[in-house]
């Protein structure tokens, strides 16, 4: 008899040797938090979630959100989602009201994923982006972490990883998260894109921090309405409070390297929106601009 039909037939027999352990099927949770890495909050949440099940796959968003700020923890998450697959599950904690009567939700979005976050700002952008098909509010009597009903400064160790955990390793599923809601969320209202007349408007999301470049909600297929000339340059005008901060013309290029050190340029991001950046240097910090919905930017094609 051959080795490999004596194989087969002591697997058929049972021996362990011949098991194999089938591959885990558990569920994602990435997490976002304004938290930072300084101290073991990020690491007690991620405990808490492998106490509810060590088979989950966790992963980090960004735990470097600004200290309550919202909006950005809002971009971030429409930045990021559209790589992650049906069924993950998102905890989001920037919760400057914390303990206070914002609802804890849970939001099932069209694609079938679930963020966990309080209800306030945190899914404006996913829920234009994606789209939010249905909302639960989390019933802490039943979705908060065991004796820990006197502390009301952590929710997002107590309540949101504990409740993401249990949803994303089907310990609950999304109709035992709590009570249905409106399948509506609070937003932060800001300057959509959009074109009047012959000029461009918009805002400006966030920062590439890294680099101080400036990003705007204008996607390419809102700019290419411009129709620029053949010399591709527009003025741009970049404003907070109806207070100028830039005011000037630049070309629009398709690489940092196409015009010289130091001199300014627009060009499109990798999510194809439209951008603004000093060759090697920080046009963010040169020209003290930020991020955020009350920033405005206003864009037309030089002729």
């Amino acid at each position: 008899m051959k080795l490999t039909q004596w194989t087969l037939l002591l697997c058929l027999a049972g021996f362990t040797a011949c098991r194999q352990t089938p591959p885990s099927n558990k569920g994602v949770v990435v997490f976002q938090s304004d938290f930072g890495l300084k101290d073991g909050a990020v690491s007690a949440m991620k405990g808490v979630a492998t106490g509810v099940d060590p088979d989950l796959k966790l992963y980090d968003l960004t735990h470097e959100i600004p200290a309550y700020n919202i909006w950005e923890a809002a971009y971030r998450l429409q930045q990021a989602a559209p790589y992650w697959p049906a069924g993950t599950v998102f905890v989001s904690v920037v919760d400057p009201g914390v303990g206070t009567s914002r609802k804890s939700v849970v939001a099932k979005t069209r694609n079938g994923q679930y963020f966990v976050t309080p209800d306030n700002g945190t899914l404006t952008l996913i829920a234009e982006s994606i789209g939010i098909d249905s909302v639960r509010e989390i019933n802490e009597a039943l979705n908060r972490r065991k004796s820990s009903q006197a502390s009301y400064t952590f929710h997002g160790r107590d309540v949101y990883a504990y409740t993401g955990a249990r949803l994303a390793a089907g310990v609950i599923s999304f109709e035992e998260v709590g009570k249905l809601l409106p399948d509506t969320v609070v937003k932060i209202a800001y300057q959509q894109p959009v074109l009047k007349g012959d000029t461009l408007m918009g805002s400006i999301p966030v920062l590439d921090i890294q680099y101080g470049n400036v990003w705007t909600n204008i996607n390419d297929s809102i700019f290419n309405k411009l129709q620029l000339s053949a010399d591709k340059k527009v003025d741009v005008l970049i404003s907070r409070g109806g207070v100028f901060l830039f005011n000037g013309r630049v070309p629009v290029v398709n690489t940092f390297g196409a015009v010289p050190e130091g001199q300014a340029l627009g060009y499109m991001n990798s999510l194809m929106n439209f951008s603004l950046a000093l060759n090697m240097r920080s046009f963010a910090d040169s020209f003290h601009i930020s991020s955020g919905p009350e920033w405005r930017v206003q864009i037309v094609a030089v002729k």
